[in-house]
């Protein structure tokens, strides 16, 4: 999958300074909240699914079947609520019964394992609402990948986020 973002060069700065612009948080809320459900689903789908394919087909997730858990990026305004049907993962426009909230940077620290997950729930930069056991059962498969999510489609998005917010601070 190719995206039409020019190869940019990576550059290491710490990440406490990365701070998304206003005006790009607002720009992205304004768009979430116009895109209908079934594009979401047609863009996230295919990745979730690519990206957790292998955990999905040994059970790993089997614990989310028809269990909602809701990702909240407060600092832009988005939430996507996850659930498993089958061996697949999907969106769903229902509120989640367990919501992990915090900032992007917060996630994107979660997602490459840039820093160590419990530190980011025990210092509250991500908290977990409502059923507080599903969002640790989420928690827990997420830190139980090795590389994180930096691999594969997924982990090229992410990488690509990350350097268009360097550019823009």
């Amino acid at each position: 999958m190719s995206f039409p973002f020019p190869s940019l060069p990576v550059f290491s700065l710490p990440l406490p300074s990365l701070k998304l612009p206003p005006v790009s948080a607002g720009l992205i809320r304004a768009v979430d909240q116009k895109v209908p459900m079934s594009v979401k689903r047609r863009l996230v789908e295919p990745l979730l699914n690519r990206t957790f394919a292998e955990p999905l087909a040994e059970g790993e997730f089997d614990a989310l079947e028809g269990r909602r858990v809701t990702l909240a990026i407060d600092d832009l305004g988005m939430a996507l609520t996850l659930t498993q049907q089958g061996e697949r993962m999907k969106l769903s426009a229902e509120l989640g019964e367990a919501t992990i909230r915090g900032g992007w940077r917060e996630f994107l620290c979660l997602a490459t394992r840039r820093e160590d997950p419990d530190g980011l729930f025990f210092q509250r930069r991500l908290l977990i609402e409502g059923d507080t056991e599903l969002g640790l059962l989420v928690k827990n498969l997420l830190d139980g990948r090795e590389e994180g999510l930096v691999q594969g489609p997924f982990g090229e998005l992410l990488m690509r986020l990350e350097q268009l917010a360097q550019h823009s601070v």
